[in-house]
């Protein structure tokens, strides 16, 4: 496993915009697809966007025109810019990697490691 730590994330309004970041210990074989992902109380964890090592990407179609995923190899970090954002993305956002090639990207499942979560917060 890999360690992973998520930063960024904050209170906007309506239509702002946050970047997120998620630090890796190190880019190896366990960080060959990486992948954000939002939780709300109650509810699943659910796939917002994911990266695999050659800069494939691929979202939800919530997010889809409005989120970027991007990475940054030197730095070890991968990074969700989200524009134009709306009160239903409200939610605790999770970095995850892992090594499986051909595993859904946006299922959870798909992941091994995790990181703790930034809170984004998304106001009327």
């Amino acid at each position: 496993q890999v360690n992973l730590v998520e930063s960024g994330g904050g209170s906007v309004q309506t239509g702002g915009s946050l970047r997120l970041s998620c630090t890796a210990s190190e880019f190896t074989a366990a960080t060959t697809h990486m992948g954000w992902f939002r939780q709300v109380p109650g509810k699943k964890r659910e796939g917002v966007a994911a990266i695999d090592s050659v800069g494939s990407t691929s979202y939800a179609d919530s997010g889809r025109g409005r989120f970027t995923i991007s990475k940054d190899t030197a730095k070890n970090t991968v990074y969700l810019q989200m524009n134009s954002l709306k009160p239903e993305e409200t939610g605790m956002y999770y970095c995850a990697a892992t090594w499986c090639i051909g595993c859904p990207r946006l299922s959870p499942s798909s992941y091994k490691s995790w990181g703790r979560g930034t809170q984004v917060t998304v106001s009327s």
